[in-house]
């Protein structure tokens, strides 16, 4: 199967190119003639790649890997994708799906295999497949920012593989995944605090935002004492300024806590709603 995007019209880096090269060449290397399609989709797409972004990757196949191939992408994976401060190298997100399993849609869907930077350890200590279950809410998510705006590297067009998410599938798969994103609040503080940005501003107004414009959304929206918190997740996302949160941790949980209420306030309603002709778009 022929690649069908030059990567040097794509406006990113020569490192960042060289590592989607490299994913390219390990899952047409593993699939063959079963590869079905691989997306370029989210900040590389959408908003631009920061300095802390992750380079999204969704892989659609006629079959399931074996355990053998799982570890053969988490071997190559671990060495392709980065920590941008030690290795100038950005972390990869690559997502595999058997088409099967999406295709006809039905909630919740089910993943093959998933590479995150936050399962580097338990990949590093042979844990190739860390995850409790293959069900998975969030593909109601990828699959909808891939079909609203990726780019084609190997295969066909993704709606030529991929179902248009439900839109209340799509609000279910956001309310399934607060639970463990308040968990992380401590340990993964900015992206916990865009990815919350990212949820309010989407359940009321139906659109996806990159994280710098969700966190611009919010900004103005919240109350004025928790401003700060949201402007210094920004300025860290886009590299503006270093990780630190010392200086205002007494806010940090109030923000999150009326972010999330918030969004739950408006996706409770639209749950409640008889309306099914509504979409998500992409801005």
């Amino acid at each position: 199967m022929k690649r069908e995007v030059n990567l040097a019209k794509l406006k990113l880096n020569s490192n960042v190119k060289k590592q989607i090269h490299k994913c390219l060449d390990l899952v047409m290397e593993i699939f063959g003639q079963d590869l079905l399609g691989i997306y370029l989709y989210g900040s590389s797409i959408v908003g631009g790649l920061q300095k802390y972004s992750d380079i999204d990757v969704f892989v659609v196949s006629n079959r399931a890997t074996t355990r053998e191939e799982k570890a053969k992408l988490v071997t190559a994976l671990l060495q392709i994708s980065g920590i941008y401060m030690k290795s100038k190298k950005l972390p990869i997100e690559m997502t595999i799906v058997e088409k099967s399993e999406i295709n006809p849609w039905y909630y919740p869907p089910r993943f093959d295999f998933q590479y995150g930077d936050w399962l580097r350890k338990q990949f590093e200590h042979g844990n190739i497949e860390p995850w409790p279950v293959k069900e998975m809410p969030d593909l109601a998510l990828l699959v909808t920012q891939v079909l609203l705006a990726s780019t084609t590297l190997v295969g066909v067009n993704p709606d030529q593989l991929l179902c248009k998410v439900p839109y209340k599938d799509f609000m279910t798969a956001i309310i399934d995944g607060l639970p463990n994103l308040m968990s992380d609040l401590d340990s993964d503080v900015r992206n916990v605090l865009l990815t919350f940005a990212r949820i309010w501003s989407t359940v009321a107004t139906d659109a996806i935002r990159s994280k710098p414009a969700a966190a611009d959304w919010v900004i103005n929206r919240l109350p004025e004492k928790y401003r700060p918190v949201m402007e210094r997740a920004k300025a860290i996302c886009k590299g503006e300024e270093k990780e630190h949160w010392d200086d205002i941790q007494e806010l940090i949980k109030p923000c999150a806590d009326f972010m999330l209420c918030e969004a739950n306030d408006k996706i409770a309603e639209i749950i409640l709603s008889d309306n099914v002709d509504k979409s998500i778009k992409i801005v």
